[in-house]
């Protein structure tokens, strides 16, 4: 079965500064892929060369077989790639109903919404029953919810988030993962850049590990916990990778 979504040799970066070389990612249909590493390692880069938030000096983005290289973010939410910033993800002054209307944006047909806005709602009954709220009144998890909320009523075949977790605390962090787990069964691959490495990958089935911009580790979720500790996996990897080079 070919992926979903692969990232072949990409080199990405801003303006004329390269910050990844040569990594290749896939995602496959129902699945959790986590992109780990420290600060400053490129992951949000990553993720974001996907859809041109990053220059792409180097390498392809195949989604269905198809080369999308140099894709718009609108385009790639039209074609089925659904995408949550880390900040900036809501329109505060709008309410909990008036954003997941937004996020419907590329459907025209006021049944379909109404539809979508229902199955969502049944996987956030958090939002549910606040849906009149503003969400610049909502908690940092209840935003995040929004967020991701809302890039679920475009029914995107694949969900990339940025640090999802970021300033969340940990019980609606944990519901949170627990809904991505609901979107994954429901058929929607998920790619996440996460910092919290035990919490994203007890609900990942693979994860890439990226250092200094580049990758250094991939396997299961399981595999990359398979040493000592996570600690010494994670927090010690970029001084092992530093003293080689």
């Amino acid at each position: 079965m070919s992926p979903i979504l692969s990232a072949k040799n990409i080199d990405a970066g801003y303006n004329d500064v390269i910050v990844i070389r040569d990594i290749s990612i896939e995602i496959n249909t129902r699945e959790i892929v986590a992109i780990l590493g420290p600060n400053g390692s490129g992951k949000s880069t990553l993720i974001k060369s996907i859809l041109g938030f990053a220059k792409l000096f180097d390498g392809k983005v195949i989604y269905h077989g198809k080369d999308i290289t140099g894709i718009t973010s609108d385009r790639a939410v039209h074609m089925g790639i659904g995408y949550v910033p880390q900040i900036n993800n809501v329109f505060s002054n709008l309410t909990i109903a008036e954003n997941l209307d937004m996020g419907a944006y590329p459907c025209k047909d006021k049944k379909s919404i109404k539809s979508r806005m229902t199955e969502t709602y049944d996987i956030f009954p958090e939002l549910a029953a606040r849906k009149k709220a503003l969400a610049g009144n909502l908690s940092g998890g209840e935003r995040q919810m929004l967020a991701i909320a809302r890039a679920m009523m475009a029914q995107p075949k694949v969900l990339l988030l940025d640090e999802p977790l970021a300033s969340v605390s940990p019980k609606p962090g944990s519901a949170i993962l627990s809904k991505l787990n609901s979107i994954k069964d429901k058929g929607t691959a998920i790619l996440i850049v996460e910092q919290n490495v035990q919490k994203v990958l007890s609900i990942s089935n693979r994860g890439y590990v990226l250092v200094n911009g580049a990758c250094v580790m991939s396997g299961s979720a399981d595999s990359l916990f398979d040493e000592e500790s996570s600690r010494q996996r994670f927090l010690g990897l970029e001084e092992k990778v530093l003293d080689n080079n």
